[in-house]
């Protein structure tokens, strides 16, 4: 998957902005309180509604003050979000847009609209398979590649439980809605991590994960799997963490008599195990970025906040070079950072940057700069330029 482009309308701090031709790795800069971590939140919103209904999502985000609480500060509504993306990143992938607009009524949220249509080309008006209203719509039930004009569509009439609930919640647990199927599963596995050492460090009950958690605290449990099952990819990390970090010569997950997993990292210097709560911060964050990363089973779009903490700068460019090998692969990429040796490493048409502007924030793209765009051009480098102040509303402070 590949998302093109984002429209979010009184959301939080984003009143009303539009990001386009996003690329599959993609680094935002900001002062802090701009709303890099509310962007990111857009799509974890996105995926608890998918899985509850909009009001347990909005609790999630907003708090006991739910909808009033991430609504844009002075604005009546709706909240409106629409992604616009392809199935792979090919221009040949049909572009689909979904669109959705979030309302209150009689102190309760719903969705007041909620579409799924297609662009089978490059020309002409796109295909609506999905449009609800306050929980009733129709949606289309033939299978995508069977139809050739608009007028083939077989479309259903259907009533959801409650008008919280998205359509595409519903419809796609059936093979008969098959674009709502396809665009749950996308939802279903996107990916935002916030990875937390201390989380991370705790040991866990045995168990079973496959895949590492929003804040990583399943790292042994994802370490064992990946060594009882995946031997492939787990030399792989292991092979990456050898080059990256120095000294690290052997990493494992071991259940002890206590039946909890314990994370255990050797140090070749001095030939022996280090349980987790002994090794250092940055050594802990690189073993789970490359989890994440190297993932048998990848998540199309992964979401990155502020990597650089607890690594040395010297090895940020080639963590850069990680998420951009990712994408690469198939996955798309977003990070935020507040890292100037982080930023050396990203390249112009990759980065867009968040600045306030009479409360709201704006996102600005790199490469639509002259100025920034000429000095990169000379050999400059993004990181140093930033520190500089070129970056508007976005210098560090």
């Amino acid at each position: 998957m590949k998302i093109e482009s984002i429209r979010l309308k009184n959301f939080k701090a984003f009143h009303d902005v539009e990001m386009r031709e996003i690329p599959k790795f993609c680094v935002f800069v900001g002062a802090n309180g701009t709303g890099k971590s509310s962007f990111f939140s857009v799509f974890g919103f996105l995926k608890d509604a998918l899985i509850g209904n909009v009001n347990t999502a909005l609790a999630k985000l907003g708090g006991a003050r739910g909808f009033d609480e991430v609504i844009s500060r002075n604005s009546s509504g709706p909240i409106e979000i629409e992604l616009k993306f392809r199935e792979r990143a090919s221009k040949d992938s049909p572009l689909i847009t979904y669109y959705v607009q979030i309302g209150k009524r009689k102190g309760r949220a719903v969705v007041e609209r909620e579409i799924l249509k297609y662009r089978r080309g490059s020309k002409g008006s796109p295909w609506h398979f999905l449009d609800f209203s306050l929980g009733v719509g129709e949606a289309v039930v033939n299978e995508l590649d069977s139809v050739i004009i608009e007028s083939d569509l077989k479309r259903e009439r259907q009533q959801l439980k409650s008008p919280d609930i998205l359509a595409v919640k519903g419809l796609a647990q059936f093979e008969r809605f098959p674009a709502a199927m396809a665009l749950g599963n996308l939802i279903e596995n996107w990916h935002i991590s916030d990875f937390h050492i201390n989380r991370a460090r705790q040991e866990q009950e045995a168990g079973y994960a496959e895949h590492l958690s929003r804040d990583g605290e399943n790292l042994s449990l994802v370490v064992q799997y990946l060594y009882q099952n995946e031997k492939e990819t787990f030399e792989r990390i292991i092979s990456v963490m050898r080059r990256r970090i120095p000294g690290v010569t052997e990493v494992n997950a071991e259940t002890n008599d206590e039946g909890r997993v314990v994370l255990r990292i050797k140090d070749g210097m001095l030939d022996e195990f280090f349980l987790s709560r002994f090794i250092s911060d940055g050594t802990m964050r690189m073993l789970a970025y490359l989890v994440l990363l190297y993932d048998p089973n990848p998540f199309p779009l992964l979401c990155v906040e502020e990597p650089e903490n607890q690594l040395y700068p010297s090895v940020l460019a080639e963590l850069a070079e990680e998420f951009r090998a990712y994408a690469t692969r198939g996955g798309q990429v977003l990070v935020s950072t507040h890292s100037p040796d982080f930023l050396n490493a990203v390249n112009l048409d990759e980065v867009f940057w968040l600045e306030k502007d009479k409360g709201y924030t704006q996102i600005k793209r790199a490469k639509n700069d002259k100025q920034i765009t000429t000095y990169m051009r000379d050999g400059d480098k993004m990181g140093y330029l930033w520190k500089q102040g070129f970056f508007g509303g976005a210098d560090p402070k």
